[in-house]
Parts: C-alpha cells; structure tokens; sequence
C-alpha cells in the first residue's frame, strides 16, 4: 500500500481526499490537524468522526509549526506529503498577517525539512489562484510571470512555492504545486460565499455582497480538486511543477447569487458594501497543462456542483 502524510487532514478539501482514497483503497493514510480555531472544532471532528477506527487511517493533532512534536509523532515513513495545511483566507490575513507568514512559510518549510529527513520524495502542496493578484492575461497560466499578490495570504502561498523549488533542486524531493480556484462543495468552510450566502438564503437574512458583484471566479467543486490532488500523487514525468486546478469557467457573483435562488428556490435580499482590500475583480484558469499532465479533467458545473450542496447543507444544519 502507498502510505500518504496528509496535512489538514480533517478540513474541507483533506476530508474528502480522504474519503476518495478509502474509496479507491491501496493507501495507508496518516492524517494530521491542530483544529485551528479559524472555525469551530466541532466541523473538523464531525468531517472525521466516521473515520476514527479505520485500519488505513490514522489521525493526529499536531502543529505543523512544532517541528519536534512532528518528528517525534510521525513515523517519517511514508512516500507522499499532501501539504493542504494552511491560514487561509485573503481579509483575515490583512488584518495578521505575520501568523499567516508563519504557518504558511515555516509550516511548509518544517514539512519540506521532514520529506528531507525521511528521504520522502514526492511533496504535494496546495497553493492558490490569488498567487495571481491583478492579472489582465485572461484566462491565468502557470507560465505567467506576472505574480502581483495583493494579499499576505497570496505572497505566503507564492513564497511556499518558491521554497518546494530550493527543496527540490538541492533534495531531490518532487514538488507539486496545485493553484486551488475558488473550491466549493459539502463541508465548505462557513465563512466561504456559497456556504455564507446558502445560509443567509435559508434563514432569509440580506446576502452581503462587497463591491457590485461583477467580480468573477472559477468556481471548483471539490471532487473535481480531489481528483487532480490524486493525479498528482502518482505524478513522475518531472521535479518540479506548477498546475492550475480550476473548472475555466468565469462566473460573476450577481451570477453565483442567481445561481442559488434557482437552486434554494429563494429570492435572495442582497446589501451591497465597499469593496474589500485584498480580493482580487476575477479569477479564472487556463488548465490545458493539468489536462495534458495530469488528466485532469473536471465535471461538474456549478448549478450541479450548488446542488450536491444544497443536499449536505440540508443534512448538516
């Protein structure tokens, strides 16, 4: 069996990679989440709880900053790092942003040290489609030059990529960066759009929507980002590499707010506000190179993808 070291384990996009692994079978995972407190504990252990007990899955709470605790409770014996561990969030990081340099940075740096000390040489890393920033090359490609970050969130995540490149010039470690676009499905995070705007929706209470709501994002349903991220597992053609994971499709947020009155069956109350420092007016990727080297493709659209929520969301208030 493949032994996997998951990072963020017990968060959105882990707990369904998690399930699809088991689901697939020959993996032995070891999944580790220091639960930050970004949100209530209580999601992660329920996004788990079934679990607890598996013979192939192991969990831990541990901090990806304490790089002792991680050598001294993790085996080191595994064949692939799945780094989705992470502060997330562009406003959050404004208002922090020397912890998000720290857990996003250092943490990753800790883990990359732990793939060179154990001689584990396939490194998988979640990065993010706001690395970048302000981009009028419609739609984005990893062979852009133009980063412009406007976030510490968006820098953290380009300097994490930068750092798996040293790690695998001088180590010999395969690193993979996946730039995640605008992922969405069951056990969203609650503070994200859809997840935010599904319940405010369902309680009747006025959507609030920064700026006029002709910003745009590829919208990514979550089995489609699981998908790439294992793809990217069994990746070998070469030592370093860059990959959009996104649908490249453009939606606008008045769309995505149609969307979910056609799919709730509820006339949203929509309370516009300033727009915020760091969001960046569109994202959308070019993810004809995942296609070609990974097989990526992804399939569902948003109205389905905005269904399957509707379901787990029905199921999990």
């Amino acid at each position: 069996m493949k032994k996997l070291l998951i990072t963020g384990g017990a968060g959105f996009i882990g707990s369904n990679l998690i399930d699809k692994l088991i689901e697939i079978g020959g993996y032995k995972i070891t999944s580790i989440d220091n639960f930050d407190p970004f949100y209530d504990k209580a999601i992660k252990q329920q996004n788990i709880a079934y679990l607890i007990g598996n013979p192939n899955v192991s969990f831990h709470e541990l901090d990806i900053l304490d790089f002792e605790k991680l050598k001294n409770n993790l085996s080191g014996n595994y064949d692939v790092i799945i780094h989705l561990a992470a502060k997330a969030g562009v406003g959050p990081s404004i208002k922090d942003p020397i912890t998000y340099q720290n857990v996003n940075l250092i943490g990753t740096q800790n883990l990359l040290e732990f793939a060179k000390l154990n001689k584990i040489k396939q490194f998988v890393f979640a990065s993010s489609s706001s690395v970048y920033g302000i981009n009028s090359q419609l739609p984005w490609s990893e062979s852009d030059k133009q980063l412009q970050p406007i976030s510490p969130y968006a820098s953290s995540k380009i300097s994490a990529e930068l750092l798996g490149h040293t790690y695998s010039y001088l180590y010999d470690i395969r690193f993979i960066a996946l730039r995640f676009f605008t992922v969405f499905g069951p056990r969203q995070r609650p503070d994200l759009a859809i997840h935010k705007f599904s319940k405010m929706l369902m309680n009747n209470e006025a959507i609030t929507v920064f700026g006029d709501g002709k910003t745009g994002r590829d919208y990514t349903y979550v089995d489609d980002i699981v998908n790439g991220i294992i793809a990217a597992i069994s990746y070998d053609q070469s030592k370093y590499e860059i990959f959009n994971l996104g649908n490249s499709t453009l939606i606008t947020l008045n769309d995505l707010i149609a969307s979910l009155e056609t799919v709730f069956e509820i006339k949203a109350n929509i309370k516009y506000l300033p727009h915020q420092d760091g969001d960046v007016p569109i994202t959308y990727a070019n993810i004809e190179k995942a296609k070609r080297m990974l097989g990526y493709d992804p399939k569902i659209d948003l109205l389905s993808g905005l269904m399957k929520f509707k379901t787990w969301l029905g199921s999990n208030s």
